[in-house]
C-alpha cells in the first residue's frame, strides 16, 4: 500500500496503519480510505490492538487540498463532483469512506492513535474513530470541514459528542478552532500526553497493557461499553449478564 500513502502491517496480535505522506502532512485521499476499509475486513482473527500513526511530524492535516480545491488528485475526482451525482450514489459513495474508519469502532481489538503534530478534518475523525488517543504536546485537533461548507462526515461525531458533550462539540465544529494538547487531555480527547520521543515507547507499553486481560473480556467490555449509551439502566445490566454468561462458559470450555 505505499503507493498510496500507507503502510499497513500485522505482527502476531498488533496490527499497525502508518500514514506515510509526510510531505504533505499525511493528507489523506478516498483511496487510503477504501485500503484502510479492506485492511479492516481482512484483520486476522487473533489481532488484539491496532496502532493508527503518522510518518513524521503531523498526524494528518485532512483531506488533500487539491480535492478540497476542485482539482484531480491521484486520479480521484474533486469533492464537489459528487455534488453533481443522484443521491442513492453520493450516499453509497460516502459509506465506502466512512468503512475506513468505522471499523476502528470493533469490539475484537483496541485501537490507539498516537497523535502528533496536526489532526485536521479526517485526521480528527481518524483519531476520534480509534479508542484511546496518546498524543504529543504539539498534538492540535480541528474539524475543518464546516469552515470550507460541509459537514464531518467520516463517522467523527458521534464520538466527539461522547468524548466532550454536545455544546462542547457544537462549539469545536462550527468554531473549526484549534484544540492544543492540553485542553484536548482536559476535555477527555486525549488519553495522557507525553514528550514526543516517549510517544513510541507509551503506545508499545499501552498495547502490552492491553494485550494481558484475555482476549474475550477485553472484547466483551468494549461491546458493553460502546453500547451503554443507546440501552436503559435495566438493558445495560441484562446485557452485562449476558456478557458474563458468555465469558463462563468459555472459560468453562477452555477447562474441560
Amino acid at each position: 500500500m505505499t503507493e498510496l500513502g500507507l503502510r499497513l502491517t500485522v505482527d502476531g496480535p498488533v496490527a499497525r496503519v502508518v500514514l506515510d505522506r509526510p510531505d504533505v502532512r499525511n493528507a489523506q485521499t478516498p483511496a487510503m480510505w477504501r485500503a484502510l476499509a479492506e485492511f479492516g475486513t481482512t484483520l486476522p482473527a487473533d489481532v488484539r490492538v491496532v496502532v493508527v500513526s503518522g510518518e513524521g511530524p503531523s498526524f494528518s492535516a485532512g483531506l488533500d487540498r487539491r480535492l478540497l480545491m476542485g482539482e484531480q488528485a491521484d486520479g480521484e475526482e474533486p469533492l464537489l463532483a459528487l455534488g453533481s451525482k443522484p443521491a442513492a450514489e453520493v450516499h453509497a459513495t460516502i459509506a465506502g469512506f466512512q468503512a475506513g474508519f468505522s471499523w476502528l469502532r470493533r469490539p475484537e481489538f483496541v485501537s490507539i492513535a498516537a497523535v502528533q503534530g496536526h489532526a485536521v478534518g479526517a485526521g480528527f475523525q481518524l483519531a476520534l474513530a480509534c479508542d484511546l488517543r496518546v498524543v504529543t504536546p504539539d498534538a492540535r485537533f480541528s474539524m475543518r470541514e464546516p469552515a470550507l461548507g460541509l459537514v464531518p462526515d467520516l463517522g467523527g461525531t458521534q464520538p466527539l459528542v461522547q468524548l466532550v458533550g454536545y455544546a462542547r462539540a457544537l462549539e469545536i465544529c462550527a468554531t473549526s478552532r484549534w484544540v492544543e494538547a492540553a485542553e484536548a487531555k482536559e476535555l477527555g480527547l486525549a488519553n495522557i500526553v507525553v514528550p514526543a520521543d516517549e510517544l513510541t515507547a507509551t503506545v508499545k507499553d499501552l498495547s502490552d497493557a492491553l494485550l494481558q486481560p484475555l482476549a474475550g473480556a477485553v472484547r466483551e467490555t468494549k461491546a458493553l461499553l460502546l453500547g451503554a449509551a443507546d440501552r436503559s439502566y435495566d438493558d445495560q445490566l441484562e446485557a452485562e449478564r449476558k456478557a458474563q454468561e458468555r465469558r463462563l462458559k468459555e472459560l468453562l470450555a477452555a477447562l474441560g
